[in-house]
This record gives C-alpha cells, structure tokens and sequence, in this order.
C-alpha cells in the first residue's frame, strides 16, 4: 500500500508541474519541441495549439492514473505528438485527399522562383506519400531530433526497424526530390 500510494504522491508531483504549484506540466523548450513535431507531421497551424493541449491532456491523465513519470517527458512528448499527427492524417483521408487540393491550389504561386518554398513543399509532400511507419520515425528522428534507440524504446520496436524504416523512408524522399528536380 505504501508503494501505491508513492506512486500516486509522485505521479501528482509531476502533473503539478515542476515547482508543485500545478503549473504547466510541459516547459516552453517542450512545448516548442510538440508544435514542431505536430507541424512537421503535417497538422496544420489552426490545429497546432489543440495537438498541444491533447499532448498535456495525456501527460495529466497519466499522472491522474498513478502511473510513473516517463524517463524523458521531452522524449515522450515529441511520440505523444508524433502519434497525433498520424491520427490526424488518418481522420484527413477518411473525409478527403485535402493535401491534393491545396498542392492545385498552390501551383501558381510556384512561378515566384523561390527555391526554398518549391523544396518544402517537395519535401511536405514526399512525407505525405510516405507510410506511416516510416513518416513516423523520420519526423521523429530528423525533425524532433531524438536519437534511434530514444526512438525505438518509445515506439517499442528494434531500433534495427527504426534504422531499416530511416533508410527506406530518406531513399524514396531523395528519389522524389529527384523526380521533381528540386534537389
């Protein structure tokens, strides 16, 4: 009984936020670190500060359990927000191939010349057209700058399969930068 209730003492410490006043559960580095991660996986800015809030929402709600602290909350926050952008992506497919009408809506804007916006939007789309396992793990590795094994323990998969998935996941971006002459 004891232990349980250590548990329970120590989960309400982290969900009151670090100086136990119940503030803010993520920290602004944390906070930045979820949005980027969130955008990066294509949710769109409108939707960004709800992504946020869900990413608290789950960290509370875990804390509200009794369950421990994940090691690293940064870590944990950036999988939280990386598994929210899939669920996005699949609740956008489920209505409408959104991603198809904004790129028509966009090609004029194509004729301004600028290189950096003709790469990323080349690179937003090669990563729409990736699966999602290996979505996953590239906006997870290259953009929320975790390491493979960090990657793997949260994903709970080898981190032979997180290298594997990187591998084929940067292939066929690189080959799509190609195919559209952008890089």
């Amino acid at each position: 009984m004891l232990r349980g209730k250590a548990r329970r003492d120590r989960g309400a410490a982290y969900a009151a936020g670090a100086d136990g006043t119940g503030g803010d559960p993520l920290d602004a580095a944390q906070e930045r670190r979820v949005r980027a991660v969130l955008a990066l996986g294509g949710v769109p800015q409108s939707d960004l500060p709800d992504g946020v809030q869900q990413v608290r929402l789950r960290l509370l709600e875990r804390a509200a359990s009794g369950r421990e602290a994940p090691r690293d909350v940064s870590a944990w926050a950036a999988v939280v927000a990386s598994n929210l952008a899939m669920d996005w992506h699949r609740a956008k497919r489920r209505q409408e191939r959104l991603g198809e009408r904004l790129a028509a809506l966009r090609a004029p804007a194509h004729a301004s010349g600028e290189e950096t916006s003709l790469l990323s939007l080349a690179v937003a789309r090669g990563l729409d057209e990736l699966p999602a396992a290996q979505r996953q793990v590239v906006v997870l590795r290259f953009f929320a700058d975790l390491p493979v094994r960090a990657i793997a323990e949260e994903l709970g998969i080898p981190e032979g399969t997180v290298k594997s998935r990187l591998h084929t996941a940067v292939r066929a971006l690189r080959d799509r930068l190609h195919e559209d002459e952008v890089a």
